[in-house]
């Protein structure tokens, strides 16, 4: 570990050049903020990615994977390598605000008890993007952006997985906040270690500050702290693929951390409802995809 080193950012990139591109440039306009270093870890993308980054920031340290590892096994390999004792995941889609890095470590310092820092995440409009939320559950997966989701949208299932009671204007303990941009301090990283890599990608973040919890340490959202997410853009280019992984992905978080802390008598009943649920629940999200795709396809007869 380098003494003067601050905070290690480390970023997975998958195919995502432009972004990529905007997030380190985002990077390179703070460096006076924090003596930080930046591991990106490229997934054998087939963009460019990883040339343009050599040749635009040689002051990045690039990994190049051979083989697409996922968000977990990137960013894994990233957190190897760092040299800080706090390290910062963040997504190749966003875009770090000035100030963030400082406010984000300057909170941590004060707060020790701290595992995980969560900035505010705000869409790129402008608007917030709920980057905050309790832990996940059968049934609120059964509202949310499903017809039962559309048919009560005020429903309080939805509300309460997304915090919706709050103005997420204020320095608050959550349940876990957003691996797009996740800082894992020091103490974190001692107790809980690396991501899970039995995730692929999806519900790591969830999983990890579950862990967080479960040492001892918070998890905490900061609003000071902003960072821009242009969610999806790795996982748009192969959407019903990415609908199974992240069902799966939220069927082990379910299987691993909540219901051995069920009693043990209605186990095998939620093992069963939890699956089920999420199975159909994809299976509807891919055949709308197909619909759609269909409809495309012959509108352009």
């Amino acid at each position: 570990m380098t003494q003067d080193l601050e905070l290690s950012v480390t970023i997975c990139s998958w195919n995502t050049l432009a972004d990529t591109r905007a997030c380190l440039a985002s990077l390179e306009k703070v460096r006076q903020e924090a003596a930080f270093e930046v591991i990106l870890v490229d997934n054998n993308s087939e963009d460019g990615s990883a040339d343009m980054v050599a040749k635009e920031f040689p002051w990045v340290r690039l990994e190049r994977l051979p083989r697409n590892l996922g968000f977990t096994g990137g960013q894994n390999h990233a957190m190897k390598l760092a040299q800080a004792p706090n390290v910062l995941l963040l997504n190749s889609d966003t875009v770090v605000h000035p100030n963030a890095l400082r406010t984000m470590l300057d909170c941590v310092a004060a707060n020790p008890e701290i595992g995980i820092l969560g900035p505010k995440l705000l869409n790129p409009d402008g608007t917030l993007q709920f980057s905050c939320r309790r832990f996940p559950n059968p049934v609120a997966a059964a509202f949310r952006n499903t017809f039962l989701g559309r048919l009560f949208p005020k429903n309080r299932f939805t509300r309460d997985y997304l915090m919706q009671d709050w103005q997420h204007d204020s320095m608050r303990e959550v349940d876990w906040v957003s691996g797009a941009a996740m800082l894992a301090t020091q103490p974190h990283l001692q107790k809980v270690g690396l991501l899970d890599e039995e995730y692929f990608m999806f519900c790591e973040d969830v999983d990890y500050c579950f862990r967080s919890w479960h040492v001892g340490l918070k998890v905490v959202y900061l609003p000071t702290a902003v960072v821009t997410h242009a969610i999806g853009r790795s996982t748009d280019k192969a959407p019903n693929r990415m609908i199974g992984t992240f069902h799966r992905a939220m069927f082990r978080f379910y299987r691993k951390n909540l219901l051995p802390r069920s009693p043990w008598i209605f186990r095998p009943l939620l093992y069963v409802f939890a699956g089920t649920m999420l199975s159909l629940r994809a299976g509807m999200f891919i055949a709308k995809n197909r619909w759609d795709r269909l409809g495309r396809r012959l509108s352009k007869r």
